[in-house]
């Protein structure tokens, strides 16, 4: 299933992040938050719908009955699922990153995942254990059905057998966003040194993929000897439309990983004038114009930098009380994140200035000392240029 990326913390210390619009938190599991989508309540009606026949077949007489044992069956589903994404937040976590929460939704579910894989193995890892996981329950399903009897229960399981078999087997197709697309990212990858690479080609099989899943109700028509209906072709169109959709959004991101690195703290760095925090406004800019500063930091008595003066709200002050006015007025505190490594660069430079929003951060040397004042709005211009 396709992963997506929180915010940064601990492996094993999990950010209580806001629930999105449209999810419900539902619990935890193996640790990690679990949240449904409105669309997966669609996806166990569906089941109910579905299997119904079978379980009056199993269970003559339940009359409407069998549309909650249709319900308990989806749930039971849903929580192989849980299995299958778990597998991915225990294979993520082996390698460092934290896992944020498990989404499930009318289409399966995904496990979001901080930070990608750092090597070919790791991306293989991470990707394949998921499909395994589910092709585990489905023959753990299958020899339970051999010794259980006929029934709700032998039904229950010999369903929750095949619905992870073709699980385990549809996610291991190779394109994006599919597990199968991260394992021939993975092999790209190891074979070009070249993650990016690896990407494109996976997200291309996605694309390919996608156009071939529009056949899908024709391919179970000749297999199968079943006559499409409205409902095949819809279902059909809705997985073709969410794996070209994937396939393209990852094709994307890597292209836009590829210009980070051009992004270094150290080159978009202002000249700073480190002035005291009671240094009148006045003149604070007279001495950073003097200097040809483009940033003031306010230091304390002992020299140690304590905010960073806001251009705007220096230019929102009358020139008349600028005088009067002490230069601490019009900086922003500094906070924890707002002091960055002047070596800090590329995806780790994004990703820092989006945890801590801010218009300016403090960038300082390996000892300490202030180096100078990174804005927001350089690393925006820098981004768009090295985007043209």
């Amino acid at each position: 299933m396709p992963d997506d990326h929180p915010t940064p913390s601990d492996p094993d210390v999990r950010v209580a992040a806001p629930v999105p619009p449209g999810h419900f938190r539902i619990g935890r599991f193996l640790g990690v938050n679990v949240l449904l989508t409105r669309s997966w309540f669609l996806l166990a009606l569906l089941i109910a719908v579905l299997v119904a026949p079978a379980v009056e077949a199993a269970e003559p007489g339940l009359g409407a009955w069998k549309y909650v044992a249709g319900l308990v069956i989806a749930v039971v589903y849903a929580f192989t699922i849980l299995v299958h994404e778990a597998a991915h937040a225990v294979a993520s976590r082996r390698y460092g990153h934290p896992v944020e929460n498990i989404t499930l939704h009318f289409l399966g579910g995904h496990t979001s995942i901080d930070g990608g894989a750092r090597s070919p193995m790791q991306e293989f890892v991470m990707s394949v254990v998921g499909p395994l996981a589910s092709l585990a329950v489905a023959a753990l399903a299958w020899l339970l059905s051999l010794v259980l009897p006929n029934g709700l229960i032998g039904l229950t399981v010999i369903t929750l057998a095949l619905a992870n078999l073709v699980l385990g087997l549809f996610n291991l197709l190779p394109g994006l966003p599919l597990d199968g697309g991260r394992v021939l990212k993975a092999l790209v990858w190891g074979v070009t040194r070249n993650e990016v690479r690896g990407t494109i080609v996976a997200g291309w099989a996605g694309r390919v993929l996608a156009v071939l899943t529009l056949f899908l109700p024709l391919l179970l028509q000749r297999v199968y000897d079943v006559a499409p209906d409205l409902s095949s072709y819809a279902f059909s169109l809705v997985l073709a439309v969410f794996i070209w959709m994937g396939a393209t959004a990852a094709m994307q991101g890597a292209r836009l990983r590829s210009r980070l690195p051009s992004l270094v703290a150290r080159r978009l760095a202002r000249r700073t004038l480190a002035v005291p925090a009671d240094l009148p406004v006045a003149e604070a800019v007279r001495r950073a114009q003097e200097a040809e500063a483009g940033s003031i930091v306010t230091v304390d008595p002992d020299g140690r930098p304590v905010g960073i003066v806001n251009e705007a709200a220096v230019q929102a002050t009358p020139e008349e009380r600028r005088p009067w006015v002490p230069v601490s007025a019009v900086a922003r505190s500094l906070v924890p994140g707002m002091t960055l490594p002047v070596s800090i660069a590329g995806e780790e430079l994004i990703r820092a200035i989006t945890f801590l929003p801010a218009h300016e951060y403090l960038l300082v040397d390996e000892d300490g000392s202030i180096y100078g004042v990174l804005a927001t709005a350089d690393v925006d211009q820098a981004f768009r240029e090295r985007h043209r």
